[in-house]
């Protein structure tokens, strides 16, 4: 082996490059600096698009309509040497008069039926003058396109028809006019003119269908929202009339406690006599102030509930009924049971009395379970089924919302949806202490 081939063999095998060496660019370094900068001007472009997009959308065909004036201008003041078909006369008229036939368009947005028909007017107009100038320029022909186009974009059909007709009628008086076309010019000319109409006709149709649906998307969603927030204030004045029995009971217990020891005191004991008796005037105006309140929230239909209120303990009642409607319901309790504050025992009794209604009518399970956890300083309420999952509904849920809400005054969360298995689950937690 020569010494020739083994510093070869060493150049291909090794790379020796000085780190330190600050006009040396390792290789990994190059590509990693390439690939960030790419990131960095794709992101630029991306955000200079989104920018400038809007603009384009505005005044892009404001602004090509202007480049046809220029193009048509600069084809009749340096396009007529040796062409027999270019218009003949002076330029400071031409020029006016090619400029003017350009300006409705600028109106369009404003006009969408009344700019391309005068332009069409315009043009059949000046034909008279020239018959020539109408059809020299290639601007000129590409806005009379244009003006077809719009036409047919007219969402009012007895518009777009019309729209139409002008246009025909105006290349009939143009070729008319023009002294060396004729019938076969005009009959290609009203063809083109109704191709590019029916382009537009049927783009208008997709656009308003769009439109429509945008309409009718943004509709639904305001109906979604509107039934979302009567469902939520349904909800929150159910919780208030519902708590209004079991506060004003509590305050009934404390006034007539207070009212019993004021009996007992000792007639020298004239100070804690007057402050029970302030204790036992102010727990009766507040009930009474609770009635007038709540009596608002309350339908006419609607009367005082006398039955006990809902409550955890009567669990198994609501399990039975539900098992008389057919479905199986397995039913179970961990941990020690505690005694819960009145609006936490009420929102973990309607989050199952709700998950097992949703069940029935939606989920078409055939088996449901219902778990309560007590434990860790709360109540865990688990309701599942085996369903569809749509145990939450398909009216858009706004049982559910109105459990959310009930669930958040109580200081719980929770959390509803489709299980990986199958079938809908709807998990709540809530404090012991109803903090």
């Amino acid at each position: 082996m020569s010494a020739r081939s083994v510093l070869r063999r060493s150049a291909a095998r090794f790379e020796v490059v000085p780190e330190n060496d600050l006009e040396v660019v390792l290789p990994d370094d190059d590509t990693l600096a390439a690939v960030i900068y790419l990131q960095d001007m794709t992101t630029s472009i991306a955000n200079l698009a989104r920018r400038v997009w809007p603009l384009i959308r505005r005044y892009g065909f404001d602004v090509v309509v202007l480049l046809g004036v220029v193009e048509a201008s600069l084809e009749i003041a340096f396009g007529r040497v040796h062409n027999k078909d270019a218009p003949t006369g002076s330029l400071w008229v031409l020029i006016p008069l090619t400029v003017l036939l350009f300006l409705p368009l600028l109106a369009r947005r404003r006009f969408p039926f009344g700019a391309p028909a005068a332009l069409f007017i315009y043009a059949a107009a000046v034909s008279f003058f020239e018959g020539r100038l109408v059809t020299f320029p290639f601007a000129i022909f590409l806005a009379v396109l244009s003006c077809s186009f719009l036409f047919g974009m007219l969402p009012e059909r007895r518009q777009a028809v019309s729209g139409l007709g002008i246009g025909i009628g105006a290349a009939a008086i143009v070729t008319h006019n023009h002294p060396t076309q004729g019938a076969s010019d005009f009959v290609f000319i009203a063809v083109l003119f109704t191709i590019v109409w029916l382009a537009g006709n049927a783009l208008g149709a997709k656009l308003s269908q769009y439109r429509q649906a945008e309409e009718r998307a943004d509709r639904l969603e305001r109906e979604r929202e509107e039934r979302a927030r009567a469902a939520v204030a349904e909800e929150r004045a159910r919780i208030a009339r519902e708590l209004h029995d079991v506060v004003g009971h509590s305050v009934s217990v404390m006034t007539v406690q207070a009212s019993g020891v004021r009996r007992l005191l000792r007639p020298e004991q004239e100070r804690e006599r007057e402050a029970l008796l302030i204790v036992e005037q102010t727990g009766r105006e507040a009930l009474a102030e609770m009635r007038r309140l709540v009596g608002v929230l309350r339908r006419p239909e609607e009367a005082p509930a006398l039955a006990p209120q809902p409550s955890l303990k009567y669990l198994d009642k609501l399990v039975d009924q539900v098992r008389e409607s057919g479905l199986t319901v397995d039913l179970t309790v961990e941990g020690e049971a505690a005694t819960l504050p009145a609006s936490v025992d009420l929102a973990a009794y309607r989050l199952v009395q709700e998950g097992l209604t949703n069940t029935l009518k939606h989920a078409h399970a055939d088996r449901a379970e219902v778990l309560v956890r007590y434990g860790n300083g709360e109540v865990e309420v688990v309701v599942a089924d085996d369903g569809n999952g749509t145990g939450g509904g398909d009216g858009g849920g706004h049982g559910l919302v109105g459990l959310r809400e009930r669930i958040a005054v109580a200081g719980g969360e929770l959390d509803a949806g489709p299980r990986s298995g199958g079938g809908y689950e709807v998990r709540a937690r809530l404090p012991m202490s109803g903090a």
